[in-house]
């Protein structure tokens, strides 16, 4: 007689293979060059998803992913993206930045504009067709959205990807965390703007205020604390910043990342704040990579979307190149400095799916485009480090840093 799943055993099952596929492939094929664990994770996340494991066992699929199971793992999901995005605030040095002021805002302007306009342009093209564009998005919302995530730079990837590099402390790699940084603040800038619901402006406006009065009251409690409590204050304001702006019509994603951008790094030990990283990582985005997996849709137009895909992907990486290039040109970078900076701002990755799957839950876009972001996003992380390692290998300009 057959042992039926109960939705605890099913979600423990479907743990269990979402921590350890990814590792064994990852390790076993030894794609660490091209594409690091959390890609693979990403990858094996999409294939468990209804277009490919749903489609090929569907009786199988449908004994894991029941509905207590996908509500559990939607909540796990949920906490582990707003302590990541929490994170990825904490992460800017928004400081170092304006000391550089003018090399990043040239530089991060116009590696955010170029690509922004040419996605925008295939945006345009894709309104017209209802399939991609989302129930509740107005044109304008469709094209801003999908062209900013052909802009998108992924701060969080981007600290792995100059660390695989070695890098990281080098100049170089602090130059190339500044505009990533100010990238990072355009984009949700941007994000908060096409939310912007005119019927709930007065609510919005009032987190904003909200905002601004608790910043000031949190900047001035946390360099009072000891080093012990700052952290579970600091948790504590990310959630009360979280629920704001969910409750107040905007999404919560944006209320963790604010709470993360206003909180200095320094109040924390850096080696703990890298640990915290990794360990969310390693814990618990792999559950939000499954979730995101399951939200995926190639069953509709599979060739179109893949097509749409190729589109994007081209856009973005000429848009990235083209726009670095031209910064090169006015700070009168060496020969090839551009063309290695801009593949590294490739790195999409983890901050795509997050700035994707808010469009996705406002219905901003479609599953299709959904899809075809993600695969995108999947590319053009994945030839980050081929493309830029051998360049990095001929050129010094990491050792010199900027000239």
């Amino acid at each position: 007689m057959e042992q039926p799943l109960t939705p605890v055993s099913a979600l423990l099952l479907v743990m269990l293979v979402i921590f350890t596929v990814p590792y064994l492939v990852w390790r076993l094929a030894r794609t660490d060059y091209f594409a690091p664990l959390v890609i693979v994770q990403i990858v094996v996340g999409i294939l468990l998803g209804p277009t490919v494991v749903g489609s090929l066992l569907p009786e199988m699929y449908g004994a894991l992913f029941t509905g207590p199971v996908v509500q559990s793992l939607s909540g796990v999901a949920s906490w582990a993206v707003a302590v990541f995005v929490w994170l990825a605030g904490i992460e800017l040095d928004v400081r170092q930045a304006w000391a550089h002021r003018r090399e990043c805002l040239v530089t991060a302007g116009l590696a955010l504009a170029v690509p922004l306009l040419l996605g925008m342009l295939v945006a345009w093209a894709l309104a017209v067709d209802g399939r991609w564009i989302g129930a509740a998005a107005s044109d304008w919302q469709f094209v801003t959205g999908v062209g900013m995530a052909c802009a998108v730079t992924a701060l969080p990837v981007l600290i792995l990807m100059l660390e695989k590099l070695s890098i990281f402390r080098a100049p170089l790699g602090q130059r190339l965390m500044r505009y990533a940084s100010l990238d990072d603040v355009a984009i949700w800038i941007v994000l908060a703007l096409i939310l912007v619901d005119l019927q709930r402006i007065g609510l919005q406006c009032l987190f904003v205020v909200a905002f601004g009065l608790g910043s000031l009251a949190f900047r001035r409690l946390m360099p009072r604390l000891g080093a012990a409590d700052r952290w579970h204050v600091a948790i504590v304001w990310l959630l009360l910043c979280a629920c704001a702006a969910e409750w107040l019509g905007l999404h919560f994603m944006i209320g963790a990342f604010l709470a993360g951008a206003v909180t200095d790094a320094e109040w924390f030990d850096e080696r703990r704040t890298t640990e915290m990283r990794h360990g969310v990582l390693l814990l618990l985005m792999p559950v939000y990579f499954l979730v995101t997996g399951l939200r995926t849709d190639w069953g509709i137009g599979s060739a179109s979307v893949f097509l749409v895909a190729g589109a994007l992907l081209a856009v973005a990486v000429f848009g990235k190149l083209l726009g670095v290039w031209l910064a090169g040109r006015i700070l009168k970078w060496p020969a090839g400095e551009a063309s290695l900076i801009g593949w590294i701002l490739q790195t999409k990755g983890l901050i795509l799916i997050v700035f994707a799957s808010v469009l996705l839950d406002e219905r901003i876009v479609s599953r299709e485009t959904f899809t075809a972001l993600l695969l995108m996003g999947l590319a053009s992380t994945i030839l980050t480090i081929p493309m830029s390692a051998p360049k990095l290998r001929r050129d010094p300009v990491a050792e010199n840093g900027c000239p």
